[in-house]
C-alpha cells in the first residue's frame, strides 16, 4: 500500500500529522483554510508541492461547507483566503504560484453565466486536480534523475545522498528527489540510499528513513556533520536535493544545510542535482538573495520532543533554507521537463 501524506474524500481532507512521525501514525482532518494555514505553519505538512495542495484543498472543503449570496462575494472570499494561505511558510514559492493561478481562474468564471453553485463546483475542481497532477509530475521527475545518473554511472549499481524529506511526505505522492531515489531502485540499480538527519528538525531521521524503511528501499542515515567524511571514503554517485523556490538563474533555496552539501559535493567532483517541479521556479526572481528565508522558532534547536538540549539562555539563528548559488547544481535541476543546466533554465521554460 502506497503511503499516504494527503487524502481527500468526498470534500473531506485528512492530512498525515508528520510531527507525530514516526513513532505514530495518525491523520488530522483539516475543515477550512484556518486549520490549513496552521498545520502548514506547524509543519504537520510539509515540502513545497504538498503545502500548495493542503492549501488549496483546505479552501475547496471550506467552499464545500459554505454559502454565498452572490458570486461577487465568493470572489472575495477566495482572494482573501487565498492570500492568508501564502503566509503560512513564505519561502516556498508553490503555493504562491496555485494562489495566484486558482486565483485567475475564479475571476474567469466569475466574468463566465455560471452561477454561484458552478463556481463553486468549479474551484473544488481545479483544487482536487492538484493531487493526480503531482503524483504525474513527481513520477517524471524521477525518471528523468534515474535516467541521467544511471547514464553517468555506466551501468553500475548507484549511491545516492539526500537531505531533508522529498518523498511522498512532501508531495502528493511518490516525491521529487526521493522519487528519483525510488526510480533508481525501481529498475534495479540503487546500492544504497544515504539520508542526513537534517537538524534542527530531523525530517531526514524522522520522515525520509521512516519513507525509506516503509518502502523496503536499502537505505542508510548519518548525521549531518558526516557528508564530507562519507563522501571522502565511499563512492557516492549523487546528490539529489528538493527544491522550495528556484529563481531565473538557477539559484535554490531548500532545506538549511543544503548549500553546505553543494559545496561538499563540488570539492569532490560529485554530481549535485536539484529535483523539483516547475511549481516551484519563480522566473520573476533574479536570483537567490531575493528570496525570503522563513526564520523558525527557537526552541526547535534547542527542544526536542519536549525536552530542552541546549543550555538555557542561549541565544539561537535558526533560517529554515539556505540558498545554493546555481554554479553548484553541476548535475542540473531536474523538472518534469527535462534536466536542464541551471544557466538554461530561464530560456527553456519561456520556449
Amino acid at each position: 500500500m502506497a503511503l499516504e501524506a494527503i487524502k481527500w474524500n468526498e470534500n473531506k481532507l485528512y492530512i498525515l500529522d508528520q510531527l507525530r512521525l514516526p513513532l505514530e501514525t495518525e491523520y488530522i482532518t483539516v475543515n477550512n483554510v484556518k486549520e490549513g494555514w496552521q498545520v502548514i505553519n506547524k509543519m504537520q505538512v510539509r515540502g513545497a508541492p504538498a503545502i500548495a495542495i493542503v492549501g488549496c484543498l483546505s479552501l475547496a472543503t471550506e467552499l464545500s461547507q459554505a454559502s454565498f449570496k452572490d458570486k461577487h462575494e465568493l470572489l472575495e472570499t477566495i482572494c482573501e483566503k487565498l492570500q492568508y494561505l501564502v503566509t503560512a511558510r513564505p519561502t516556498a514559492v508553490n503555493m504562491k504560484k496555485a494562489a495566484e493561478e486558482l486565483t485567475s481562474f475564479t475571476k474567469n468564471l466569475y466574468n463566465d453565466k455560471v452561477s454561484v453553485t458552478e463556481m463553486v463546483d468549479s474551484v473544488i475542481s481545479w483544487c482536487q486536480k492538484m493531487l493526480n497532477y503531482d503524483v504525474s509530475t513527481n513520477k517524471k521527475i524521477g525518471d528523468f534523475g534515474a535516467d541521467s545518473i544511471l547514464k553517468s554511472a555506466g551501468g553500475k549499481n548507484v549511491k545516492i545522498l539526500t537531505h531533508c524529506n522529498t518523498g511522498s511526505l512532501a508531495t502528493a505522492g511518490y516525491g521529487t528527489a526521493l522519487g528519483v531515489v525510488r526510480s533508481i531502485h525501481a529498475r534495479g540499480c540503487l546500492d544504497q540510499a544515504y539520508c542526513t538527519e537534517t537538524r534542527p528538525y530531523n525530517q531526514g531521521a524522522r520522515l525520509t528513513a521512516y519513507e525509506l524503511v516503509y518502502d523496503k528501499i536499502p537505505g542508510t542515515l548519518i548525521c549531518d556533520s558526516m557528508v564530507a567524511a562519507l563522501i571522502n571514503s565511499h563512492k557516492i554517485d549523487a546528490i539529489v536535493v528538493g527544491a522550495d523556490r528556484v529563481t531565473s538563474n538557477g539559484d535554490t533555496a531548500n532545506k538549511i544545510g543544503t548549500y553546505q552539501l553543494a559545496v561538499i559535493a563540488k570539492h569532490h567532483n560529485v554530481p549535485f542535482y536539484v529535483c523539483a517541479p516547475t511549481s516551484s521556479i519563480d522566473l520573476n526572481l533574479a536570483v537567490g538573495k531575493d528570496i525570503p528565508i522563513e526564520e523558525r522558532p527557537h526552541n526547535e534547536m534547542t527542544d526536542i520532543a519536549g525536552i530542552k538540549i541546549a543550555s538555557p539562555g542561549i541565544s539561537c539563528w535558526n533560517p529554515a533554507f539556505d540558498v545554493t548559488p546555481a554554479e553548484l547544481i553541476t548535475g542540473g535541476i531536474v523538472t518534469e521537463l527535462g534536466i536542464f543546466k541551471p544557466a538554461e533554465l530561464a530560456d527553456k521554460l519561456k520556449a
